[in-house]
Formats: structure tokens, C-alpha cells, sequence
């Protein structure tokens, strides 16, 4: 079924959610009622849908936030305007766009959103790689900037730097002109991490690489890190990090036992990041920013991995959450 045809009919194809578990409770179904975008939204015609981690732990029951089932998981989605609300005057219908957060859900042939978490697409990137922008580059820009309050000149390490997010965190902290360094777990996601522009890259799985990161900052270690996996590496961040350096963490999949004493030592600290807990105020500095990157020769540059149908949509969340090895963007294409 073309998604006209599908509009035409008042029903699409979507991902649904009726149990929170692992990725078989994905279903697709095919008489899903289009949504209906409200005064303050638009309808989305959706041409690409992005993989988040976080996708698969609202599905499977264990983030803070839970939707009410059933639901369509996906935040962040590139595609067409085929409607909007009778509030809406920045967007309008046939704009190439991508969003931040839907409210209906990504995994769809169409989705709603905010029109104030809707952003113009521009046509040096296409659907794929503006599917790639929203949730990896906000969180990007808010754990280095506005959390992590980086400043010229620091030596920034992204640990786990071959994913959206990590490889968003390369580009804008070598925009921002600090020395950059990434951690990857296979060759390829070195040399991807080392593409994007960091200074120096150094494999994860490698027992000696802590001592080469240490090493590569003359022993005083970095005075960022930003930390995608902190139930296995929060205390390696902390014996690395520079003196009164930032921790910023924005993946954990669950506990860890650590040393407070070396935060002690060091006075550093550890802060976590969440986007939605952004401010309106926050929200606008962010989209400031990356507008000016997504214009002509901007730093932002959506790197895709992998691509999914819907029906795939339960592999690509074993995937995200089992890889040995993040290599960019993995995304959905609905139709």
C-alpha cells in the first residue's frame, strides 16, 4: 500500500505496542488509523524513522517515563509535511522536515508532532540523514555544551564514539575547536570516529587502552568525557579524567559498584544528560545551533549505518543493543 493510497483511506502501517518486553512485542500492523494532527501540530508523511537507544528501553518497560500502551515507539523522523494545524505559521504543507520528537510515534507511514519540535530540513541532506539529526544532534550539542560547558582548547573524549550520538559529539566538539578523542569497539568504527575529524581514536576492547588514552594527554587526562555506557565505564572515566574534569553521561544499562574517592581526588564530577529534560530556553539554543550547522558546509553530518523495514523493526532494536561495534545512524524507512 503507497502511502497515498493509505491517506486516502484514513489507515497506515505502523509499529504497535501493546506489552512492554523485548523486541517481539514490535507488532506491525496495517489498519492504523492516520492520526490527526491538533492546532499547535503536524502531519508527517514519514520517508525515514531513527533507531534511538532509548527506543528500546521505553519498550521494554525500564525507562523513567512510560507510554500509555498501546504505543508507536520513535522520536526523531525525516519526511513531508501533508498537514497542518489551524495554529501552525512556520510550517507548511509539502516542507521537508525533521523532528526532534513526534507525538504519535515514528514507526509509522505517518506521525504527528509539535510544530515548535519540527525543524526545516535542508536539501543538501536527504530523508536518510535527517532522520539521523534530531535526537543524536540535541543530545550531542547538550552534553558537550550546555551540561558539560566545554570551552576551546579542552580535551574532550567521547567513550563510545562510532554511534549517532558519539560521532554527533566528534563533529561539533571538533567545531567548537577542542582537541577530540574517541573510544570505538571495532576497526571500522575507529576509522569512522577518525573520518569525522577526532584528534585520536583508541579501541575499547583493547586491554591497554585506558594507559594510551592517559598517555595521549601527557597523564592528565581529559577534562571532558562523555560516557555512552556507564555501567561499564564510569570507573575508568573517573581514574581518567583530568582535575576538576566533567563527567557527562548519557547511556547506562544498569548499576555499577565505583570508587567515590577518585571524584574526591580530582574534585570532578559526574552529570547526567537527558534531552527531554531540556528548557524551552534550552531547546532554542540548541535548534540555533544546529540550524547553523545543517546550512552549507556545517559540521553536522549524519553518518547512516544501517537501514530497516518496518517488519525488521525487532532486529534493528537486537541490533542497537547487541552490536559489537556502532558504525552512525541506524534508521527505519516505513515504506
Amino acid at each position: 500500500m503507497s502511502c497515498s493510497s493509505a491517506l486516502s483511506r484514513n489507515i497506515m502501517r505502523a509499529i504497535r505496542v501493546a506489552q512492554f518486553g523485548g523486541p517481539e512485542v514490535m507488532k506491525v500492523e496495517s489498519s492504523v488509523p492516520v492520526p490527526t494532527p491538533a492546532k499547535s501540530q503536524v502531519l508527517i508523511n514519514v520517508k525515514a524513522a531513527g533507531i534511538n537507544p532509548v527506543d528500546t528501553y521505553i519498550r521494554a518497560g525500564t525507562y523513567a517515563l512510560k507510554p500509555e500502551l498501546p504505543y508507536t515507539p520513535g522520536h526523531d523522523i525525516a519526511g513531508v509535511v501533508e498537514e497542518v494545524g489551524s495554529d501552525v505559521k512556520s510550517i507548511k504543507k509539502g516542507d521537508r522536515v525533521f523532528t526532534i520528537r513526534t507525538a504519535s510515534g515514528g514507526y509509522a507511514e505517518y506521525c504527528t508532532a509539535e510544530a515548535d519540535t519540527t525543524r526545516h530540513l535542508r536539501n543538501r541532506l536527504s530523508f536518510e540523514e535527517g532522520a539521523g539529526v534530531g535526537v543524536p544532534y540535541y543530545t550531542a550539542y547538550r552534553a558537550v555544551q550546555i551540561i558539560g560547558k566545554a570551552r576551546p582548547g579542552e580535551t574532550m573524549l567521547v567513550h563510545g564514539a562510532s554511534g549517532s550520538v558519539g560521532l554527533a559529539c566528534i563533529q561539533y566538539g571538533c567545531h567548537l575547536g577542542l582537541r577530540v578523542l574517541g573510544t570505538a569497539g571495532s576497526q571500522t568504527g575507529v576509522d569512522l570516529v577518525k573520518e569525522n575529524g577526532a584528534d585520536a581514536v583508541f579501541n575499547h576492547r583493547e586491554e591497554n587502552y585506558v594507559q594510551e588514552i592517559m598517555d595521549s594527554t601527557d597523564g592528565n587526562g581529559p577534562d571532558i568525557i562523555i560516557e555512552m555506557l556507564a555501567n561499564v565505564n564510569l570507573e575508568k572515566d573517573m581514574t581518567m579524567v583530568a582535575k576538576r574534569g566533567r563527567i557527562m553521561v548519557v547511556g547506562n544499562r544498569g548499576s555499577i559498584e565505583v570508587t567515590p574517592r577518585h571524584l574526591m581526588a580530582k574534585e570532578s564530577t559526574v552529570a547526567g544528560v537527558m534531552l527531554f529534560g531540556s528548557t524551552q530556553e534550552e531547546m532554542k539554543e540548541m535548534s540555533g545551533a544546529i540550524d547553523a550547522g545543517l546550512g552549507p558546509g556545517g559540521w553536522v553530518k549524519p553518518h547512516i549505518g544501517r537501514e530497516y523495514s518496518l517488519d525488521n523493526a525487532p532486529q534493528a532494536h537486537g541490533d542497537i543493543i547487541n552490536n559489537t561495534g556502532a558504525t552512525g545512524r541506524l534508521i527505519i524507512k516505513p515504506s
